[in-house]
């Protein structure tokens, strides 16, 4: 899940918000300051209502934001390198670079998040039960309490990626000594809980049509697809153990450079060669990189007039890599750009190009071995 805008570091941590997060703010507002709060606490006004579900849901998503860095620092703690928090729709998530060193690492990572959600429940309960506020603050605080308990509980589901998924992992890991069995059982089980939710959810919406139940369908939908996307991680990082980047990657492509216009760039370069994309260099520097999908979006009129450069998919939005990198690292960090590819640079020189397709081509013939 990428950030649409960056919030800057905490704890030197990059946090980042995708465009998700603010539509599910507005309806958590929405949803506050329209039910619930009238409900429980009547005869206050709309502006109060109004300030009482923001504050509520802003600091709601301060509280997601703290669980995640439960999990950011912990992993720091266990030597696994960071890339980031993005706040997204289904609330947060800390992205890692690399494997989990071993199973006991991955459930104190897993674990950390979940501790620190029942601190703030436990915390905002008590504001609301033992602190004299008033009532609007006290409404505050309850719902806090109660609804970080909530998602702790449904966070605890034994079902990947959720904690209690990862927790169960690493407790089949710690038991099996194999990580890829670990993930399959987990996946197992995270599948199971998936379909019931959506079999749950679309007979409440169905025969009571009770729209939680639509809500219950999604999330059991979500479940699925991300465990089944969790365990065709594990069998890429399988495939492509011990590979490295040099092992996959072309070298010494065939580079253009800025200034070229787009009608020669087809006719001299496109039109001779197989690729579809290509590098873009100035002495020797890479700039970028110019995909045909890119030359396609300008009217073949304006080919003379245009340059690769006014084309070209600037270098600080490619995934950069190193020939030593690990494979499965470089899919990763692929996968999360639009150009599904990634320049090979050394101290600066570029030393080739490394695509999405050279990578599943090396899926595939381990499949293949692994079928015979």
């Amino acid at each position: 899940m990428g950030d649409t805008f960056s919030l800057g570091r905490i704890a030197g941590v990059k946090v980042g918000v995708n465009w998700s997060w603010i539509v599910v703010f507005a309806l958590i507002t929405w949803t506050l300051a329209a039910g619930v709060f009238p409900s429980t606490n009547p005869g206050l006004g709309t502006g109060a209502y109004v300030a009482m579900a923001a504050a509520a849901a802003l600091i709601f998503f301060l509280s997601l934001l703290l669980h995640e860095l439960g999990h950011a620092l912990q992993a720091r703690r266990e030597q696994v390198e960071i890339d980031g928090i993005t706040l997204w729709l289904f609330g947060g998530v800390a992205r890692f670079k690399g494997d989990m060193p071993s199973a006991g690492a991955e459930f104190r990572i897993a674990i950390a998040g979940p501790l620190v959600t029942l601190v703030l429940s436990a915390l905002f309960g008590a504001i609301a039960v033992a602190v004299p506020l008033p009532e609007s603050a006290d409404a505050v605080a309850a719902w806090l309490g109660y609804t970080n308990i909530v998602l702790l509980l449904f966070n605890m589901v034994p079902a990947l990626p959720l904690d209690g998924g990862r927790v169960l992992r690493s407790l089949l890991w710690m038991r099996s000594h194999d990580l890829a069995a670990a993930t399959v059982n987990a996946t197992v089980v995270a599948r199971g809980f998936a379909y019931l939710l959506i079999g749950g959810g679309l007979a409440l919406f169905v025969l009571q049509g009770a729209f939680a139940g639509a809500w219950f369908a999604f999330i059991g939908w979500f479940l699925l697809q991300a465990a089944t996307a969790e365990a065709r991680w594990i069998f890429a990082r399988q495939a492509l153990s011990g590979l490295r980047v040099r092992d996959l990657m072309t070298r010494d492509p065939v580079t253009v450079p800025p200034d070229l216009s787009l009608g020669r760039l087809v006719d001299e370069v496109i039109g001779r060669r197989t690729y579809t994309t290509y590098p873009v260099t100035e002495d020797g520097r890479p700039l970028g990189l110019v995909p045909f999908s890119r030359i396609a979006e300008v009217p073949r009129a304006a080919w003379e007039e245009r340059t690769v450069r006014d084309s070209m998919v600037p270098l600080e939005r490619i995934p950069v890599l190193r020939e030593d990198e690990e494979a499965a690292q470089a899919l990763a960090e692929i996968q999360q750009s639009s150009v599904n590819r990634g320049l090979v640079l050394d101290e600066g020189r570029l030393v080739g190009i490394l695509s999405i397709s050279d990578i599943v081509d090396a899926l595939e013939l381990y499949r293949l071995r692994t079928r015979v």
